[in-house]
C-alpha cells in the first residue's frame, strides 16, 4: 500500500468531524496568528504560542521558547524587507484530544506567497504542518508545531 493511501486511510480513522463553533474558531485563530506573522509583529506572533512552545522546521531546526522564536524571527527580517508574505492555510484537520478537550491536534496545508515591490509573485515550496492547540485562559495557543516540506507521493506499485 502506497504512503498517500495509508495517510489517506489514517486521516478517515483518526480525525473525526468537529462542530461548526469549533471549526471557525481555530480558522480564526490562524487568520490572526498569520496577519501577526505577516505585518512582522514577531512578538505578537510569538504570543499566539504557549510560553514554552516549540516550532520544528521542515530542515529540524527546532525553536523552543518565545524569547527564542523571537530571535529566530529578528534574525530572518533582512531578508523580508522588500517583500510582502502572505501565509495561507487550507484543508484543516481537527481532532479534539479524547483525553482532555483543551487540546486540539490539527494539520493543515500551507502556501506562502512572496509579492515584491513590482507586484511581481513568487511561491514558495508548499508544507503541510501540524500543530498542537491548546486553550488558555479561554484562548487557543500553539504548543507545539511541525512543518513538513511536501514531496511527491510514491505511486502504488
Amino acid at each position: 500500500m502506497s504512503q498517500s493511501v495509508q495517510t489517506a486511510q489514517a486521516a478517515q480513522e483518526t480525525y473525526s468531524q468537529v462542530g461548526g463553533d469549533l471549526y471557525a474558531e481555530v480558522q480564526t485563530y490562524y487568520a490572526w496568528q498569520m496577519r501577526r506573522v505577516d505585518n512582522l509583529d514577531i512578538e505578537g506572533f510569538a504570543d499566539t504560542f504557549t510560553e514554552d512552545g516549540e516550532v520544528v522546521h521542515s530542515g529540524g531546526e527546532r525553536q523552543r521558547g518565545r524569547a527564542e522564536m523571537v530571535a529566530g524571527m529578528r534574525a530572518s527580517l533582512p531578508r523580508y524587507r522588500d517583500i510582502s508574505v502572505r501565509h495561507w492555510f487550507g484543508h484543516p484537520l481537527i481532532e479534539v484530544d479524547a483525553v482532555d478537550p483543551d487540546t486540539l491536534r490539527v494539520s493543515y496545508y500551507t502556501l506562502v506567497i512572496l509579492t515584491d515591490r513590482e507586484g511581481q509573485v513568487s511561491f514558495q515550496p508548499t508544507f503541510t504542518v501540524e500543530d498542537v492547540l491548546v486553550r488558555r485562559g479561554g484562548r487557543l495557543l500553539t504548543r507545539s508545531r511541525v512543518i513538513h516540506r511536501d514531496a511527491p507521493a510514491q505511486p502504488a506499485s
